[in-house]
């Protein structure tokens, strides 16, 4: 009978009082999303697609699906590539990376 009280009464005063803590938990637990997991990832999409507009024609790159050529011809949505000796294929433009070793060694030479 007395657990029955006790019950009740830390129900009662559950729902009286967790109207505004609720709001606050939610709101914070957006500032926490916002600033471990949407900003950076969206730091990062700026950052891979200002590298993706930098890409010229001679750069080493790497497709979504491991694919390595360098680029030929830059245009507006893709990128004609050349994988091996006149073999050429057309990659959309968000499927297309910098080249690891082309990138690890960019730091050497302006280290020189």
């Amino acid at each position: 009978m007395l657990n029955l009280i006790f019950l009740q009464d830390a129900a009662g005063t559950a729902a009286q009082g967790g109207g505004w803590g609720f709001w606050v938990m939610m709101i914070l637990i957006f500032v926490v999303f916002y600033f471990f997991m949407i900003r950076p990832q969206t730091k990062k999409q700026k950052e891979l697609q200002k590298q993706r507009e930098a890409m010229k024609k001679g750069d080493k790159v790497v497709s979504a699906g491991g694919i390595y050529g360098i680029i030929k011809e830059v245009q507006d949505n893709a990128f004609l590539i050349e994988i091996a000796k006149d073999v050429v294929i057309k990659i959309d433009k968000g499927s297309v990376y910098a080249s690891a070793d082309d990138a690890q060694q960019a730091p050497k030479e302006e280290k020189k």
